[in-house]
């Protein structure tokens, strides 16, 4: 591996962000974050006559006779849609399409600037499951990947697994998947720091939701034996009546002990304590965890308990933030997924893939590792292309390619 200038952010870096001022903000989004570039010349009529009427009759024509074509002259093949319908943005809720456009357009600028993918952001307005399956079903033929973003749960669930069935290229909603990548290379960079085995660690999931399902399901792909899931009104588990079915089938596969109650009895001698709800983590219970506990507390831009407050008792503690260290970010985690993807001409992202990426983003800072330094900074410029590598090998050797 090659070193990466400027990868973590200094002091001065973190101190700068806290100053952004408002007026800055609003002028960084003026117009929009995003623009299409030509990649062809469009400088002479011979230009002209090749790029459109008639020279692009020859290219349509081609096509017709053969649609495997399109994958070669057009952009479709390496275009990702980035896809909501503004029902779970960030940490600001239903906030409709309209109003979720500003983070679609930061999310295809990202896959650009990291993985070298165009991108499109494209916002629904409808929350009809059928309708957003139907759509992207009738939209297959303009792009090569859909990358679903801010969906709430539980139709987040439900809109994927359709999305996937009916369509034969890579999908994947990020904020369950890419969060899960990126939190398992996270678990398993703090538990090599601590040199122990991640599968030994008794791990707290707090949030039911989208990303809190995807997480504990990787966390059990990965060999995690002890997983218990918190939603607001308790421990899920087999002995509870109230579950949808999606926490119904965490209850069969979660929670070995039995336990039941509530945070607090979850936390007693927990190792890990991973945030992903809404919610605020009592100080006391934090304490209540067994030594050398790892905190994760990723609910942006309030952490479910202040890092500087999880420090009091925890060895390793991690957040969604950038102005903290150990930031679990999404954006180490699916410009690479998609881009291996899009190599391998993968027909989906399976789980192994998943977990593929979780290793790769792990082992760019494997001689790096510290208390501070679980993962990648997300500007790490080694990231996406170890993660697109091990995702498309991992899809090679799972038959999806």
């Amino acid at each position: 591996m090659t070193d990466a200038p400027n990868a973590t952010a200094s002091k001065e870096e973190v101190q700068d962000l806290s100053a952004i001022t408002h007026e800055e903000i609003f002028a960084g989004h003026l117009g929009g974050k995003l623009s299409v570039e030509l990649s062809s010349p469009l400088a002479t009529q011979r230009d002209l006559s090749i790029a459109y009427t008639p020279g692009v009759a020859q290219v349509s024509r081609a096509i017709a006779e053969d649609e495997s074509l399109a994958k070669r002259y057009t952009w479709t093949d390496r275009l990702v849609v980035v896809v909501s319908d503004g029902s779970a943005v960030l940490g600001l809720g239903d906030i409709g399409p309209r109003a979720s456009l500003p983070v679609m357009e930061g999310k295809s600028a990202l896959f650009k600037k990291f993985a070298g993918l165009d991108s499109i952001p494209i916002v629904l307005d409808t929350k009809d499951v059928d309708e957003i399956v139907e759509t992207l079903i009738r939209l297959r033929p303009s792009f090569g990947a859909v990358n679903l973003e801010d969906i709430s749960a539980p139709r987040c669930f439900e809109i994927e697994k359709r999305v996937v069935e009916a369509l034969d290229c890579p999908v994947m909603h990020d904020d369950q998947h890419g969060t899960a990548i990126v939190v398992l290379a996270a678990l398993n960079g703090a538990a090599a720091v601590q040199g122990r085995a991640t599968s030994g660690l008794k791990v707290v999931v707090s949030g039911a939701g989208a990303a809190g399902v995807a997480c504990t399901n990787i966390l059990l792909a990965a060999g995690v034996a002890d997983v218990t899931v918190l939603d607001s009104k308790g421990i899920v588990g087999r002995d509870r009546d109230d579950l949808n079915a999606v926490k119904a089938d965490l209850a069969e596969r979660t929670n070995p002990r039995g336990l039941t109650g509530t945070a607090a009895d979850a936390l007693a001698g927990a190792d890990v304590f991973l945030g992903l709800s809404a919610g605020t983590i009592a100080e006391e219970l934090i304490a209540s965890m067994a030594p050398e506990s790892i905190v994760f507390a990723m609910s942006n831009p309030d952490p479910e308990i202040h890092p500087d407050v999880a420090k009091k008792y925890a060895a390793i503690v991690a957040t969604g933030r950038s102005d903290f260290p150990n930031q679990i970010n999404n954006v180490l985690a699916f410009p690479g997924v998609f881009k291996g993807a899009l190599d391998a001409g993968a027909r989906r992202i399976t789980e192994g893939m998943k977990i593929a990426a979780a290793n790769a983003i792990l082992g760019v800072v494997a001689d790096e590792l510290a208390v501070d330094k679980i993962v990648p900074s997300p500007l790490d410029p080694r990231v996406a292309p170890a993660v697109a590598d091990a995702v498309a090998a991992a899809a090679r050797a799972e038959g999806v390619a």
